[in-house]
């Protein structure tokens, strides 16, 4: 009897630690697919996020401030906006210019039509004469997001990459 009764009960211990084993398991597969999940997340959002580095558009943001933006092209090859089609008057635009080597983050004050192409005339708010040089849609990166009027901002987080970078 006693050796019937010591069968079934290292069955029943083997069964617990099999469960057990399945557990562990699943609780691992969970925390990597959660780690997963945020560095998947960290990867879109930083390609959508861009460190405001100077005051020339004062008081729209300040130095120091993120703004999100929508890529001209991603990571991803895909376009979010089209630089020729979708760009209005009044808007914010991340472009490449000939006159400063980081990118610069101005508003479109004009549109222009020059021997059949097209221009941007931009200017920093905080800024008392337009940028030197029109821009071409192909000089143009991205767009700072609006939700109605009002850019999308977060203020202040942006300092800690200045910071790192020396700005």
């Amino acid at each position: 009897m006693s050796k019937k009764r010591n069968n079934r009960k290292n069955k029943k211990k083997n069964q617990k630690e099999s469960e057990d084993t399945s557990k562990s398991k699943y609780h691992l597969t969970k925390e990597i697919l959660s780690y997963v999940l945020i560095i998947v997340i960290a990867v879109i959002l930083s390609a959508h996020l861009n460190v405001v580095v100077s005051g020339s558009m004062e008081p729209s943001f300040y130095r120091g401030d993120i703004v999100a933006i929508e890529n001209v092209h991603t990571y991803y090859g895909m376009q979010e906006f089209d630089p020729y089609n979708d760009i209005k008057i009044n808007d914010v635009v991340v472009y490449d210019a000939q006159w400063y080597p980081e990118p610069v983050i101005h508003r479109v004050i004009d549109i222009n039509e020059i021997n059949g192409s097209k221009y941007y005339t931009i200017k920093g708010d905080n800024n008392e004469v337009e940028d030197p040089y029109l821009v071409s849609p192909e000089q143009i990166r991205a767009k700072v997001i609006t939700i109605g009027d009002n850019l999308l901002i977060i203020p202040k987080i942006g300092y800690i990459t200045l910071w790192f970078r020396g700005l």
